[in-house]
């Protein structure tokens, strides 16, 4: 919802992501948290909370949206992505939801530490609006505080980790000791796949990485496999069991954690070895632990003691001169009264399981890996509606393509400031696409553009070279031609402060126009409507960078017939 009067449930690709991830398993649950809000829904303020009923209206219409148009039951809601709480606006969330018919979706708060748990402690209302409590990276602790509380512990974002081995290991103890050391039952991974173009925030931290769609290239890394070791023997509803009783560490170092279904009919149990070493976090508390290899003793009683053997999963993750194994189904445990042995070496993890599902998925080998290809070029026609255009990177503003007639093209959406997760987003009043190879020297890059006379944005600019993305945006170098309605400026940066050279330029709103950057080695070359207005010195400074396209000020802007190549 760009505006508060236009409801559009197509755009974006979450739809579809959630869509397929349904198809694979209908009872996997969908949690839904804001990271950024649109400017209208803080009315000028910058907050989502000045306004708290208008503000849970929006979240709400969105839980409808995706029932009503996708199918799509949110089951969780949060509030604000690893920003401060607001106790009113909780509380008026979860009247919002009633009242509209989704009692049974549940409230996380807050997304950020465990600072929500002092005002939970003295609120009953606040807590009884609250399903659990969802802390980020919490370093595999919760706080006394947290545990006395009696309500459930989440790590509701953890991992953010370069997806090689470590990563992986990293990511293998973090799902044991969250509920080993910290009680939480569940642990939600950031980010789900890496596929942002390299350099950019994130670029190899996804559970696996598929970041070249140009050639359908993919890397299935590590922490997929460590995640299968739990994944693929349990569901969710599943128990762990209690500390001490099938939960806890293991003598020589390491854990384990035993899981049964809500019938009690199958258990598993998943081990680890992860060292310290090998294992690190980026967000850990940096406490320094033993581990040893061991011969263990595994004795199951009561319900389990009459098992006589349990399917077995191996990964070994490959360190100091070991090759890694992932997912290897082994022979079964034998069990002889209830107890069987089994010798753990470093940085493994063992699953044991009742379950006979488990499977390693086999996949044809990927394409290579190839850069990204030029010439290329894109005149946006054949696209649905609302879609993101290929390969645009946004860093800020909302693209999207729309129609007239036949001829597609896209638009920046975006009218007003948005209420940014990312601080440092605040204040740049300007819309920012990066796209193509972080290592791009020589190139050229050209595209059609039209500001509409309604709402449209004081200028564009195309951009070469361009450094940075995230929420360092706004702090980007590179080279960049801005096109503003009463001159053109040339500069090493969004803002416009490190201007090269400005001159006149004008053009009228609603018409169309062509835009060209090329850059060679430390000369630029200024293209307006076929004539050159600008062929000179550029600094050698920043030497490589993406393509760059975006808006001067937040307000509409069309673009069309992208092409770039090397210059």
């Amino acid at each position: 919802m760009h505006y508060s009067w236009e409801e559009n449930y197509e755009r974006g690709y979450e739809w579809w992501l959630m869509k397929e991830a349904k198809k694979r398993n209908p009872n996997i649950k969908l949690y839904g948290l804001p990271w950024g809000f649109p400017g209208w829904v803080g009315e000028g303020s910058g907050s989502p909370y000045h306004n708290v009923d208008k503000t849970a209206d929006y979240v709400v219409r969105w839980i409808n949206g995706a029932k009503k148009t996708h199918n799509l039951t949110i089951d969780y809601v949060g509030i604000w992505n690893e920003t401060p709480y607001d106790i009113k606006y909780i509380k008026t969330l979860r009247k919002v939801l009633n009242a509209r018919g989704y009692k049974n979706t549940q409230i996380i708060a807050s997304d950020n530490k465990w600072n929500i748990i002092g005002d939970l402690s003295k609120d009953k209302e606040l807590q009884d609006v609250v399903y659990a409590v969802g802390c980020h990276y919490p370093g595999t602790h919760s706080t006394s505080e947290a545990q006395q509380l009696g309500k459930i512990l989440w790590s509701s974002e953890d991992y953010c980790q370069k997806n090689d081995e470590t990563g992986g290991a990293c990511w293998a103890r973090v799902l044991n000791r969250n509920y080993v050391n910290g009680y939480m039952t569940s642990t939600i991974a950031w980010d789900l796949i890496a596929s942002y173009y390299t350099q950019l925030p994130g670029w190899d931290m996804g559970l696996m990485t598929a970041k070249e769609p140009w050639n359908g290239h993919y890397v299935v890394s590590p922490p997929i496999w460590a995640s299968a070791h739990t994944t693929q023997f349990t569901e969710i509803g599943w128990s762990y069991l209690k500390h001490g009783h099938g939960v806890g560490t293991l003598p020589q170092g390491g854990t384990y954690v035993g899981l049964v279904s809500p019938d009690r009919d199958h258990l598993t149990i998943v081990m680890e070895t992860m060292t310290f070493e090998h294992s690190k976090c980026v967000w850990d508390a940096k406490t320094e632990f033993k581990v040893s290899p061991q011969n263990l003793t595994l004795a199951l009683g009561g319900t389990w003691s009459g098992i006589q053997e349990m399917n077995m999963w191996f990964t070994q993750m490959g360190f100091d001169g070991k090759p890694s194994i992932f997912f290897d189904k082994r022979s079964p445990l034998k069990f002889k009264n209830g107890k069987a042995q089994l010798f753990l070496d470093l940085n493994q993890m063992i699953t044991l399981t009742t379950m006979d599902t488990g499977l390693k998925g086999v996949y044809p080998p990927p394409p290579a890996h190839t850069d990204f290809p030029l010439p290329y070029s894109d005149n946006f026609d054949g696209y649905s509606l609302h879609q993101e255009p290929f390969y645009l990177a946004q860093q800020i503003g909302s693209f999207e393509v729309l129609a007239e007639g036949k001829n597609g093209f896209v638009r920046q959406m975006v009218t007003q400031m948005t209420i940014p997760w990312c601080k440092k987003a605040d204040g740049i009043q300007k819309a920012y696409n990066v796209f193509g190879d972080i290592t791009w020297s020589n190139i050229s890059v050209e595209f059609d553009f039209r500001v509409p006379v309604e709402n449209g944005t004081s200028g564009i600019f195309v951009g070469a070279r361009a450094t940075t993305g995230g929420c360092s945006s706004a702090s980007t170098s590179g080279i960049f031609f801005h096109a503003l309605q009463d001159k053109f400026v040339l500069s090493t940066d969004l803002q416009r402060q490190q201007v090269i050279k400005s001159g006149d330029l004008s053009y009228n709103p609603g018409s169309w126009h062509k835009i060209s950057l090329a850059v060679k080695g430390n000369a630029a070359k200024l293209t307006f409507d076929q004539t050159t207005v600008y062929f000179g010195a550029i600094p050698a400074s920043p030497a490589a960078g993406w393509a760059a396209l975006g808006t001067d000020s937040f307000g509409l802007a069309d673009f069309d017939n992208l092409r770039i190549m090397t210059s």
